[in-house]
């Protein structure tokens, strides 16, 4: 098949990383008899230097006629003041609304050679296999909204949903779970917030369509405290646009590093936006250490979903998994000194090693 793909790279690891991800993909274009182009676009910090956007025009009309878009990370010391008016996060949430991607889905799977890198004792990681899928345009990041002045010492964020916007995101966690293990995860706020109690209503009657598919609703409190000390329980967790950022960070955990997880940004459409959940990482930049795994097991969501190319998605995901078991592991997953880690390496060298996998298996 031939794809365009658009690449983001965007700021700090995010060069990197996605350096990694355009050459897996390049070798899985020779591999199957594939043609992908690539086309390098501007967002967040770098794109707010040279054109004073965080998401220039270009960049969005780029990637809305893409077949699918490769994202690095944004952000940095030198944009970090909150109070800027344009700031490189700002890029992020244009982006995706203006492609329409209401559904940011992050897998969560525990790989047994890595149970060392957890903080969490490994008999807690049995069986660890879940998918978070966050609501991604509406929510408290998307709500009405005032910055505090010296005049007006008040400032406030408004957490909003309607009710076609709740059952849109908890149709996409039951059709996932309907193919998963059939279990749905509900995460609210219902004990205070009246959002959440529209959320719990409109997810429990869209239940009513998924017979087969079990549901149970969780104040994200309790979510929380859940996701490390019963994590293997969860299924499909289905949660509001700043619960789902929250909770996915903490799960990382789970895995060892922000470097091992993957997400898609999806819509109704094939096309979306595929980038690891890790930020810029601006004291590794330019340095080779950043773990460049999660764009690469981005990359394989990225076949999947919006390539419609699985035979593809699962040699690369066996790829890294066969690395990984070769004892290839950047800083982040190395483990303390002492642990059986065979061969510590740098963000080349692991992109390396998941192609000579791919090649290897082809």
């Amino acid at each position: 098949m031939e794809a365009t793909i658009i690449t983001l790279p965007g700021d700090g690891i995010g060069v990197e990383v996605v350096s990694e991800g355009i050459k897996v993909l390049s070798v899985v274009a020779d591999i199957f008899g594939h043609t992908f182009a690539f086309e390098e676009h501007l967002i967040g910090g770098r794109a707010i230097d040279k054109t004073g956007s965080p998401l220039p025009p270009a960049t969005l009309q780029a990637c809305q006629t893409a077949d699918a878009v490769l994202l690095g990370a944004v952000g940095g010391p030198k944009w970090s003041d909150p109070g800027a008016s344009v700031r490189p996060e700002q890029g992020l949430l244009r982006l995706r609304k203006g492609l329409q991607l209401y559904a940011n889905l992050r897998p969560i799977r525990v790989y047994s050679m890595l149970k060392d890198a957890s903080p969490l004792r490994s008999e807690r990681l049995e069986g660890v296999d879940l998918i978070v899928v966050r609501e991604l345009t509406g929510g408290i990041y998307f709500g009405e909204r005032q910055e505090a002045t010296d005049a007006v010492p008040k400032a406030f964020d408004t957490m909003a949903y309607s009710a076609d916007e709740v059952a849109r995101i908890a149709r996409t966690a039951f059709e996932l779970a309907e193919q998963r293990r059939g279990k749905v995860t509900s995460v609210d706020k219902a004990n205070v917030l009246a959002v959440s109690r529209l959320w719990r209503r409109i997810v429990t009657e869209v239940a009513q369509d998924y017979p087969n598919v079990a549901l149970d609703h969780m104040l994200v409190d309790a979510a929380a405290m859940h996701l490390l000390r019963r994590p293997a329980d969860f299924d499909v967790l289905v949660t509001g646009n700043m619960f789902g950022d929250i909770l996915t960070d903490e799960a990382s955990m789970l895995a060892g590093s922000m470097g091992m997880l993957a997400s898609a940004s999806i819509g109704d459409t094939t096309s979306g936006v595929y980038e690891p959940i890790h930020g810029s990482a601006p004291d590794i930049a330019g340095k080779g250490v950043a773990n460049p795994l999660a764009t690469i097991l981005s990359v394989a969501l990225l076949l999947r979903l919006s390539l419609n190319l699985p035979q593809e998605a699962d040699a690369v995901e066996s790829a890294v998994v066969a690395s990984l078991s070769a004892g290839y592991r950047t800083p982040d997953i190395a483990g303390a000194p002492g642990t059986q880690t065979l061969h510590r390496i740098g963000t080349t060298e692991m992109g390396d090693r998941v192609v000579a996998a791919l090649q290897a298996s082809a």
